[in-house]
């Protein structure tokens, strides 16, 4: 049984999301001329009418400060091959673009290869624990016929239909 008084520890909350297959993406913009990306789990679309993604960074992200001052920001769901360019995201520093195959498009780095893309105007800043949720208006968008890059209980991985697996 659980109050409103219960907190879940820490550790057993990572444990419980680390059991669920999450996508892996890149969420870059631009800082002036310079890009700016970092890996990120946590999207998912919003809305339809009008088409809207919405996106979660920790508090203390290099990105989510050049966000506050953009307006605009580009998602890359990256494709099974692209675990390499995942972990360079990961980390922090100011090479993150080096010897990674990108372009501008609609304002925003867009990360070649990526299984998806979308570029998003920011609509709105909301608070979430460590986190700030940040909703925005896609504006383009583009897909490839890849499977993504998936992550799950510490590793990377793919997805495979059904059908496939017994095959």
């Amino acid at each position: 049984m659980t109050t409103d008084q219960t907190i879940v520890a820490t550790e057993l909350f990572k444990a419980a999301m680390g059991s669920v297959c999450t996508p892996v993406s890149v969420v870059t913009a631009f800082d002036d001329a310079r890009p700016h990306g970092t890996t990120v789990s946590a999207f998912c679309s919003l809305s339809l009418t009008p088409p809207m993604m919405l996106i979660a960074l920790d508090e203390g992200s290099a990105l989510l400060q050049v966000l506050r001052g953009t307006s605009r920001f580009g998602l890359n769901v990256l494709s099974h091959s692209q675990d390499a360019i995942a972990g360079k995201f990961a980390t922090k520093g100011d090479d993150k673009f080096d010897e990674v195959v990108w372009e501008s498009r609609s304002g925003v780095p867009h990360i070649t290869g990526s299984a998806c893309w979308l570029a998003c105007d920011v609509e709105q800043f909301v608070a979430g624990g460590d986190h700030t949720v940040i909703m925005g208006r896609v504006i383009e968008t583009d897909h490839a016929d890849l499977p993504p890059l998936t992550y799950h209980r510490r590793g990377f991985g793919t997805h495979a239909a059904l059908a496939q697996l017994s095959a």
